[in-house]
């Protein structure tokens, strides 16, 4: 099994862009939404989904996955329902009911609304990675029994999110179980809520952490699709050593007036600035 679309250069990049464009305008008619995370994750969510992962849409509309993706930071998930719309598995139109009661999309991902396109439920921060692990444990032994491919586990997390101690539980067991099929992807935007990680609580050096629990680390341009895709793509998914991705990203990357900007965190444009916001992503 493989992706799809395998889509790479300007075609990839204008994803992420359209997928930014449905971001504004879903946060814009809620009145409500996580603008900044939805923005600085859309390469993230653009490589994956339209390079990466291996998957086939079957016949009656669902999807068959061989790899996985768990939305740790599920207060993002403005950016993953968007990315559904680019893939064509929500219609635009239906973007519009976000956060409204009824809809199938709520302000966190709901496996029971979206069954075969949400993983697993997220929301409570620091529940997605230790999930990761688990069910990359569970690829990794039910490849052995059937004597199938490996699947790969790939988990997004915010870096104010590690601040929660269970994601260095799930770490430690990761690296204690050799899961080299599970790649955790950490959104390095250095803003969370209201200020600067660093002002919070500071994580540096976030890589000497991770090297120190066993895990493979490396350091891609978040913003980049093209180079995270080549990035995983250079994995060694043999070597027993679970991976970390620090993607270093920009909160509300993409518009100039909400790039490394604290109140993006959960503001949303009104119409003057929906207006300005599109403008932006369709010339860059």
């Amino acid at each position: 099994m493989e992706n799809p679309y395998k889509q790479s250069g300007d075609a990839l990049h204008r994803r992420a862009q359209e997928i930014r464009k449905k971001i504004c305008v879903m946060n814009s008619a809620a009145k409500s939404g996580h603008t900044g995370g939805d923005m600085s994750e859309a390469d993230v969510l653009a490589a994956l989904y339209f390079h990466v992962l291996r998957y086939q849409v079957q016949s009656d509309g669902t999807v068959k996955w061989h790899d996985e993706f768990i939305l740790s930071k599920g207060h993002g998930v403005g950016g993953l329902y968007s990315c559904f719309a680019e893939l064509g598995w929500l219609a635009d139109e239906e973007l519009l009911t976000y956060l409204k009661d009824g809809s199938r999309l709520p302000g966190h991902p709901v496996r029971q609304k979206l069954p075969s396109l949400v993983t697993v439920n997220t929301g409570g921060l620091g529940h997605g990675f230790p999930i990761a692990a688990g069910l990359a444990m569970a690829k990794r032994r039910h490849a052995a029994n059937t004597q199938g491919s490996v699947g790969r586990v790939f988990v997004l997390t915010g870096d104010g999110e590690l601040e929660e101690g269970s994601n260095w539980e799930a770490a430690m067991a990761a690296a204690h179980f050799e899961l080299a099929n599970l790649v955790v992807i950490v959104d390095r935007n250095r803003l969370q809520l209201a200020d600067f990680t660093h002002n919070i609580m500071d994580m540096d050096p976030l890589d000497e952490k991770f090297r120190a629990f066993g895990f493979e680390v490396h350091d891609v341009n978040g913003n980049q699709a093209d180079a995270i895709w080549k990035l995983i793509e250079s994995l060694d998914y043999e070597n027993g050593k679970p991976k970390v991705l620090i993607a270093h990203t920009i909160k509300g990357r993409g518009v100039s007036f909400m790039e490394n900007v604290p109140a993006w965190h959960h503001k949303v444009p009104d119409e003057t600035q929906l207006k300005q916001a599109l403008e932006e992503l369709d010339h860059a």
